[in-house]
C-alpha cells in the first residue's frame, strides 16, 4: 500500500501548497470605511454615513428631515444633510467597498486546477488526474497583500477628499444663495425709494418744478431697477436650485429656507501663521499622492521579483496504468500500476528577460516622484495665495461696512435735512440715495466674497477642491457701474 499511499500524497501537494496561508477574509466595508467617518468628524465636524442598506437610508432620512424642519436652513446645516444625502457622494464611497473586495480577494489562496485524462488503446488503459498550483502567486503573496492594501488606503482617502469637496461645494452653493437673496431684498427695499422718488418727479413735473428731462431719468431709474430686481430674484432661485442638488433632496423636502442675509463680519480674521506647513500637513491630494509613490514603489518590487519567471506552476497527481498480458495458458492477466507524477512548467526567458518591464516600473515611479514634488510646490503656492485672498477680502468687505456705507448713510440723511431746508434739491436728494445703494450692494458683494475666501482657505488647508472669490470682486465692480 506504499505507492497508493505516495501517490496520494504528492496529488494533494499543490493543495497543500495553496492553502498553507491563512485565509484574511476582510470583507468588513464598515471598517473600511471607519477612516472617512473619523477624518471628517475631525476636519468638518460633522457626521457622513455610507449607505449599504434599507436601515441606513431610513435612519439618513430621519435625520435630514430633522435638520430641514428649521424655518432657516444654516450653512452648517446645508453641509450636513449634502454629507448625509448626496447620491454622488455614495457612489464615491463605494469605491472603498470594491477596494476592500480587492484585498480580500488577494488574501485568498490561488484556486488550484484539476486535469483528468483517460487514455486507452487495445489492452492498454491509462487513468491519470493532475492538481496544479501556481507557484509565482504563493510566493509573492505577501507583496500583493501589501500593494492592495496601499490602495484600500488610497480609496479611502479619496473618499475623504470627495466628501470634503462636497461639503466645501455645498457651503459655497449656501453662501452664493443667501448672497443672492439679500440682493434681493435691499434692491426690493431701493425699488420702492425709487417709486416713491419717481412718483414725486411726476407730481413737481406737473406744477412745472421738475424738468421733463430729469423726470424721465427718475422713471428710467426706477424701470432699470425693477428689471434688476427680477433679475436678481431669478438668480437666487438658481442659486438655490445648485443647493439643492447638491444637498440631494426633493419632493416635500423642497419647503426649505435660507436666510435673506448671510452673517455679519468676524470682529477679527483668523491668523495663521504657518499655513504652508499646515497645508502640506493636512492636504488629502497630497498623502494620496504619497500613497502612489509607495504603491508603485512595491508594485516595482513584485515587477523585479517575478522579472525572470512570472508563470511558474507545480503540478502532481497519480497515474493508473492498466497492463494486459498474455498467460501461458492462453489466457490474460490484468494488472494495474499505480505510479506517481510530480511536473513543473515554468516560461523560458529566452527572448523576454523583463528588462522592459522593469524599465516601465522605474519611469512610473520617476513620473509618480516629479508629480508629488509638483504638487507639494502647488499646495504651498495655493496655501498662501487662500490666505492672502482671505485677509484682502476681510479688509475690503470691513472697509465698505465700516466706512463707506456709514459715509453713504450720513450723506443721504444731511441730504434729506438740507432738503428739508429747501438748499438742497430733488435731484441731488434722489442722486445720493442711488449713491447709498450702490455702495450697500458693494458691501454685500465684499462680504460674500470675504465668506467664499474663506470656504477657499479651508479647502486649501485640508484639500476638496478651489473656491472662486474673484467672482465676488467682478460682481461689486459691477455694481458701481450705476454711480
Amino acid at each position: 500500500m506504499r505507492k497508493p499511499i505516495r501517490a496520494a500524497a504528492v496529488a494533494l501537494l499543490p493543495l497543500f501548497v495553496a492553502g498553507c496561508v491563512g485565509v484574511q477574509q476582510n470583507s468588513d466595508t464598515k471598517s473600511g470605511f471607519a477612516l472617512v467617518s473619523d477624518k471628517t468628524g475631525l476636519t468638518l465636524g460633522k457626521q457622513t454615513v455610507w449607505v449599504q442598506n434599507r436601515s441606513d437610508a431610513a435612519s439618513v432620512k430621519s435625520q435630514v428631515r430633522q435638520l430641514l424642519a428649521t424655518k432657516y436652513v444654516d450653512a452648517d446645516a446645508a453641509v450636513q444633510v449634502a454629507l448625509l444625502n448626496n447620491k454622488s457622494l455614495q457612489a464615491e464611497y463605494a469605491e472603498i467597498g470594491m477596494s476592500v473586495a480587492d484585498l480580500w480577494q488577494e488574501s485568498l489562496p490561488t484556486n488550484p486546477t484539476l486535469a483528468v485524462s483517460y487514455m486507452g488503446i487495445g489492452g492498454l488503459r491509462t487513468l491519470e488526474g493532475v492538481i496544479a498550483s501556481n507557484i509565482i502567486r504563493l510566493l509573492t503573496r505577501d507583496r500583493r497583500l501589501g500593494l492592495a492594501e496601499i490602495r484600500l488606503l488610497q480609496a479611502r482617502l479619496r473618499a475623504f477628499e470627495a466628501t470634503l469637496a462636497i461639503a466645501t461645494e455645498t457651503r459655497v452653493a449656501w453662501i452664493e444663495a443667501v448672497a443672492a437673496w439679500e440682493t434681493v431684498a435691499n434692491l426690493n427695499q431701493a425699488k420702492i425709494a425709487a417709486d416713491a422718488a419717481a412718483e414725486l418727479a411726476a407730481e413737481l413735473g406737473r406744477t412745472g418744478a421738475f424738468p421733463k428731462v430729469e423726470q424721465a431719468r427718475e422713471q428710467a431709474f426706477y424701470a432699470e431697477l425693477t428689471a434688476q430686481t427680477s433679475e436678481a430674484r431669478l438668480e437666487a432661485q438658481l442659486a438655490k436650485e445648485e443647493l439643492v442638488r447638491l444637498m440631494g433632496i426633493w419632493g416635500q423636502d423642497l419647503s426649505f429656507e435660507v436666510p435673506n442675509a448671510l452673517p455679519g463680519m468676524p470682529s477679527k480674521p483668523g491668523v495663521k501663521s504657518k499655513i504652508e506647513a499646515e497645508a502640506l500637513r493636512n492636504r488629502v491630494d497630497l498623502q494620496v499622492a504619497r500613497l502612489q509613490l509607495d504603491a508603485l514603489a512595491k508594485s516595482y518590487g513584485l515587477t523585479a521579483a517575478t522579472r525572470y519567471v512570472s508563470d511558474l506552476e507545480l503540478a502532481a497527481g497519480p497515474e493508473v496504468e492498466q497492463e494486459v498480458e498474455e498467460t501461458e495458458d492462453g489466457g490474460e492477466k490484468r494488472s494495474n500500476e499505480l505510479t506517481a507524477i510530480v511536473e513543473v512548467s515554468l516560461e523560458i526567458p529566452i527572448f523576454d528577460s523583463g528588462q522592459a518591464r522593469l524599465r516601465k516600473a522605474e519611469f512610473a515611479y520617476l513620473q509618480a516622484a516629479n508629480i508629488f514634488a509638483a504638487k507639494s510646490v502647488d499646495i504651498r503656492s495655493e496655501a498662501r495665495s487662500a490666505y492672502k485672498a482671505y485677509r484682502s477680502r476681510y479688509d475690503i468687505a470691513r472697509h465698505y461696512s465700516s466706512n463707506i456705507v456709514p459715509l453713504r448713510t450720513t450723506i443721504e440723511k444731511e441730504a434729506l435735512l438740507t432738503y428739508n431746508g429747501m438748499i438742497t434739491s430733488t435731484f441731488e436728494l434722489l442722486a445720493d440715495t442711488r449713491a447709498k445703494l450702490n455702495a450697500i450692494l458693494l458691501s454685500l458683494n465684499a462680504k460674500r466674497a470675504f465668506y467664499l475666501a474663506d470656504a477657499g482657505l479651508t479647502a486649501a488647508i485640508y484639500g476638496g477642491g478651489e473656491v472662486d472669490s474673484e467672482s465676488g470682486a467682478e460682481a461689486a465692480a459691477a455694481g458701481g457701474d450705476d454711480d
